[in-house]
């Protein structure tokens, strides 16, 4: 395995607070399908628990608060749902704009509405209808992903109540997230595929916890993986 074969989001000692950077830039989305491999596969997984809790709740209206890619968006609106999904990278938005217009010809992707939306500006990105969406959704560990640079974790808080607001009264909100008590626990993230990252290609992830005065401030998983050499030739910034 050459050097030119593996991609990694990071190197140990590089400051953490660069790595917003790799979805800014487009980098962390032309590599995406590699993380997370068959994309058919790895909603097959949820598909059925999250449609079911939907329906059973009388849901219609979804808005998807960490649409990247489009991945869950585009296994909702196939299900039937109405979906709103934003997301704050447009480089990552780019991946759903093209499958909605790939697929446009089909009412429901037509309907399909896709916004950029940060989660701190949110109810001034995207307009509520009536009393709020009858769901919302936030995936695929995206919460986990906002930094607190603070220190006192106020942007998660206000993150919170802003993706909190867009829900109507007795409407459903589903956030999910990695075991991060495990991960402290013993270390390190449990290797090998899992229900979201199921790519052949992943080599080794390293774990990283930052403590701050005693208390575990920011956990990193930096990824390898083996990236086929007829993808670097389509994609040379990953060399």
């Amino acid at each position: 395995m050459s050097v030119d074969s593996v991609f990694r989001t990071r190197s140990l000692g590089v400051a953490a607070v660069g790595l917003p950077d790799q979805y800014a830039d487009g980098k962390a989305a032309k590599v995406w399908q590699l993380y997370i491999g068959d994309t058919k596969s790895r909603t097959q997984e949820y598909r059925s628990w999250v449609v079911s809790l939907l329906k059973q709740h009388g849901v219609r209206s979804v808005l998807d608060v960490a649409c990247g890619t489009g991945i869950d968006s585009i296994m909702l609106v196939e299900e039937g749902f109405n979906l709103v999904s934003v997301d704050a990278s447009d480089k990552m938005l780019k991946y759903a704009l093209k499958a909605r217009w790939d697929r446009r010809k089909e009412p429901a992707f037509d309907q399909w509405v896709i916004e950029e939306a940060n989660w701190l500006t949110l109810s001034e990105d995207i307009q509520k209808p009536g009393d709020g969406f009858d769901a919302v959704i936030c995936l695929g560990n995206s919460f986990a992903h906002l930094p607190d640079f603070k220190g006192d974790q106020s942007d998660q808080k206000l993150a919170l109540r802003n993706i909190a607001s867009m829900v109507r009264p007795g409407g459903v909100l589903i956030i999910d997230h990695r075991n991060y008590d495990y991960i402290l626990e013993t270390g390190r993230a449990p290797q090998g595929k899992n229900i979201y990252y199921k790519s052949d290609l992943t080599q080794d992830i390293t774990t990283s916890v930052l403590w701050v005065n005693s208390k575990p401030h920011m956990i990193t998983l930096d990824y390898t993986i083996q990236v086929p050499q007829a993808t670097l030739q389509n994609l040379p910034e990953v060399r």
